[in-house]
């Protein structure tokens, strides 16, 4: 029986693996080879990503995949989040450790790039919903504060592209992670210069686009010796680690949306084309970049960073909570007593998760949630809610029809936010895989070395190779009364 060996490099804000791949008589295997964290980095006042150390960690998977497991993968392929970069200089040496999106210091860049270009206009060139720490935004706060380390850099390379071209030497930016950036026409592999002028960002920094599944070159030799690998080919994959879990919503149809649940929550649709109109605009909806040149037409929700935040809180302060005890914590306490707006600024990076969450509450005239059971209640009840809320809001401006929940990453594994999710949708909820990102970073490697064909082909690898959890709505408790009260708290 041949086996096809690939290596996975799946990268989040707060951890990352090393996954190897096996495929076999179209069945996909899965083992963790290497598990490593991942934080950002407090320095004079601002938040880093440690890039050289990731680096270190992802050449150790390698070594451990080759010395331990015994295996030498045909290819490796990276993804990470979206919009974070780094600055390389002439000589294609790193400049400095990359800005983390959380970082401060685009608090004000988006009314500020307002009164250089109207917030009509950007959307309507992009198609990218607003948030603060999108690339176009970072890279403006560097134009407005005449950042001298803008000045010495001649190329930057969004984070997947960058441990790419550590791996390979090659200097490439991929279409799903370039798409993030806010900075690209949309649905095609051009960079938007008119805008990218009109913001005073220098051109010459960006570098040319590809699409997924495009094969960049082999690893370079002193990589190669220092892991014991042979020189195998490094492979773009979708780098936005979302653009690599949709490939692996388990489903040829397209009649569902798809939530990759994790530390954001991404809930959205598969498109051939991108969808932006003055509604969509005003619902903020983004269009990014997928695998084949396909639109991932989606919103953003701030997910499970509410609860690892908590949960790390009550950790400093001495009280150490399982995954699974958080929630027992939610299941016996009262429903819909607090709810908050997931999205709200004041979640993005407060020092005290649980104190912005009172403070929302006793805010918005709700009281105050008075244990932690009431504040991790209060978490998942709005998450549901918030779900519901985007689901319509897709529903408005697209004529897809939706009939399913497809929840993929490693949120499928939270049986009762899955089990509100369909209560508060109506909707019939299909959870898994978990893993959805690797899978689909090793399927996209897959299909570059010529060993799988189409999307829907990859989908019915998945869908035979790994065992879906099934959600049905029940009435259970009053989710009209609770979303009624919802929507006043989001007004």
């Amino acid at each position: 029986m041949n086996k096809q060996h690939f290596l996975a490099f799946d990268i989040g804000a707060s951890s990352g693996r090393a996954i190897l791949g096996t495929l076999a008589n179209d069945k996909l295997e899965l083992n963790e080879v290497h598990r490593f964290i991942n934080q950002m980095q407090l320095i004079n006042g601002h938040y880093f990503w440690n890039i050289f150390s990731l680096f270190n960690e992802l050449k150790a998977g390698l070594k451990k995949c080759i010395r331990e497991f015994g295996v030498q993968p045909e290819s490796i392929g990276i993804d990470t989040w979206g919009v974070d970069f780094v600055h390389l200089n002439k000589e294609g040496l790193i400049l400095s450790l990359p800005f983390a999106y959380r970082d401060s210091r685009t608090n004000t860049s988006m009314e500020d790039l307002f009164q250089v270009i109207p917030q009509e206009e950007v959307y309507a060139q992009t198609g990218i919903q607003f948030m603060q720490f999108n690339s176009l935004f970072q890279l403006f706060s560097m134009v407005k504060d005449q950042s001298s380390l803008l000045e010495i850099t001649d190329s930057i390379l969004f984070m997947p592209d960058a441990l790419n071209y550590l791996f390979s030497g090659i200097k490439r930016s991929e279409f799903s992670i370039a798409s993030t950036s806010q900075m690209i026409v949309p649905g095609t592999c051009n960079w938007n210069y008119d805008l990218i002028k009109k913001a005073g960002i220098p051109a010459k920094i960006l570098q040319e686009i590809i699409l997924p599944g495009t094969i960049l070159g082999n690893i370079q030799d002193e990589v190669a010796a220092e892991t014991g690998s042979k020189t195998v080919p490094v492979i773009a994959v979708a780098g936005h680690d979302t653009g690599s879990a949709i490939v692996s919503v388990p489903s040829i149809l397209n009649n569902f949306v798809y939530l990759s649940s994790g530390t954001w929550s991404i809930m959205g649709i598969e498109s051939e084309h991108p969808i932006i109109s003055e509604q969509t605009h005003q619902l903020n909806f983004t269009n990014e970049g997928g695998v084949d040149g396909t639109t991932r037409f989606l919103k953003n929700i701030m997910g499970m960073w509410l609860i690892q935040e908590t949960q790390r809180i009550w950790a400093d302060q001495g009280i150490s909570y399982t995954w699974p005890e958080m929630v027992e914590l939610a299941r016996n306490s009262e429903p819909f007593k607090f709810l908050i707006n997931p999205d709200d600024p004041m979640f993005l990076n407060p020092r005290d998760m649980t104190l912005a969450i009172r403070d929302f509450c006793y805010q918005t005239a709700q009281g105050t949630p008075v244990n932690h059971a009431e504040v991790v209640r209060c978490i998942y009840d709005s998450l549901s809610l918030k779900y519901r809320y985007t689901l319509e809001q897709i529903r408005e401006v697209t004529a897809q029809p939706i009939e399913i929940i497809h929840i993929i990453g490693g949120g499928a594994n939270n049986h009762f936010l899955n089990q509100l999710t369909a209560d508060a949708t109506g909707l019939r909820v299909i959870a898994g895989p978990t893993e959805a990102t690797a899978i689909g970073n090793i399927l996209i490697q897959a299909r570059a070395l010529g060993y799988v064909g189409s999307v829907n082909e990859i989908r019915q690898i998945i869908a035979g190779s790994f065992d879906l959890v099934q959600f049905n709505p029940t009435n259970d408790l009053d989710w009209e009364s609770a979303y009624n009260r919802y929507l006043e708290i989001m007004v």
